[in-house]
């Protein structure tokens, strides 16, 4: 029997537009300006047979013209090649760019094809990518971040709590890390009343606080019953996220910055967190976060992927542990498809691979391209 072989690639970089510029703590310090759009590393992959798949990486604020060009450099290298051998070829392309490193841009631009590969791989099997990959579940709870940012008032934060919850989501975080302590709290106390104490309840701190700030703030946090503080610190410091881990009832996240399977490998051996955030395109793709998860599985750890829930219903459908799943409706626009919720929770869908096919939106708003 003769393989199938990389016949051509596609390559898209894709702005996607927010409806509003959003702002978290981040903003209020000064080191970023509010968020207006997303940029969309988008990887279409075919073979010999006709096979076909789909995969995605996404920037914010800056890097996605570097990702794009990275992915572009490197790309060629796959053609011809069997689409199955995806470890193999994961390292392949990571070697074609060894100069410029093992995380950063130049993973982030090998996702996008790692993912398409494996969307590729799927549908080849005619299964959703977590039947592909052994699921533990079929639907994966859920939580939105998308209503609580901090340029959001607080009535508009619980009216769009009230709006998630009652379109079947499972979970609520809301933005802190707000100059004053007392608005972070004044905040979180609202929310929690206007919740109840047993819905689910996350805060994100976007990495803004010391380590002074954040032990005070975290022991003030506790009565809430919060499901996790995520990023009380900056996202590098696992030794300070592990003495916080220690210290503090509430459980602890983090990981979503990290931009390698090394780095997050630091705050598991420091035991720094209790809920790790790994992010698929940020760290490579999937071949790499199935390698993060079986080294989080081990130490017992809550999975919680850092957005693009398109890719990460399926990772987390596929690790052992009950997960969450970040819910964000920013990507709708770009795909034809769209996630069922409900019942506080992410249901996967029987569709082959991803699940998703690339709207006619997405490709409106390309600003540059490469055929290979």
């Amino acid at each position: 029997m003769t393989a199938d072989r990389i016949a051509g690639i596609t390559l898209s970089s894709v702005t996607l537009p927010l409806t509003a510029a959003i702002s978290d703590a981040k903003v209020l310090t000064g080191r970023q300006r509010p968020m207006t759009e997303v940029a969309f590393l988008v990887a279409e992959i075919r073979t010999d047979d006709g096979h076909e798949g789909l995969g995605f990486g996404y920037s914010k604020r800056a890097g996605g013209p570097a990702q794009f060009a990275h992915a572009r450099e490197v790309a060629p290298d796959l053609i011809g090649e069997d689409p199955n051998d995806i470890g193999r070829l994961w390292t392949k392309l990571v070697w074609a760019g060894a100069s410029v490193g093992r995380s950063g841009a130049a993973t982030q631009a090998i996702a996008a094809l790692d993912v398409a590969l494996w969307d590729l791989k799927a549908k080849r099997a005619g299964l959703p990518l977590a039947k592909l990959l052994g699921a533990y579940r079929d639907s994966v709870r859920c939580y939105d971040t998308s209503g609580g940012f901090l340029h959001e008032p607080i009535d508009r934060i619980l009216d769009n709590a009230t709006a998630s919850r009652a379109a079947g989501i499972g979970g609520i975080k809301i933005k802190v890390g707000h100059p004053s302590a007392a608005v972070d709290l004044a905040r979180v106390r609202a929310v929690r009343e206007h919740l109840g104490d047993d819905f689910p309840l996350m805060v994100d701190a976007n990495q803004q606080w010391d380590r002074t700030s954040a032990q005070r703030i975290g022991r003030a946090l506790e009565e809430f019953g919060l499901t996790w503080i995520e990023e009380p610190l900056d996202a590098y410091d696992a030794e300070g996220h592990a003495a916080l881990a220690r210290s503090l009832d509430t459980p602890i996240a983090s990981g979503e910055m990290l931009t390698s399977v090394a780095e997050h490998h630091e705050l598991i051996r420091l035991g720094a967190v209790d809920v790790i955030q790994p992010d698929a395109p940020r760290i490579g793709g999937i071949t790499q976060f199935q390698r993060l998860a079986v080294l989080a599985e081990h130490r017992n750890l809550t999975l919680a992927p850092h957005f693009a829930m398109e890719i990460h219903v399926h990772l987390a459908a596929a690790y052992p542990h009950e997960p969450w799943v970040e819910h964000f409706d920013w990507l709708h626009p770009l795909f034809d498809e769209r996630l069922e919720i409900g019942g506080g929770r992410i249901h996967l869908s029987d569709r082959p691979g991803l699940g998703v096919t690339l709207s006619e939106q997405a490709r409106a708003w390309t600003v540059d391209r490469a055929d290979i």
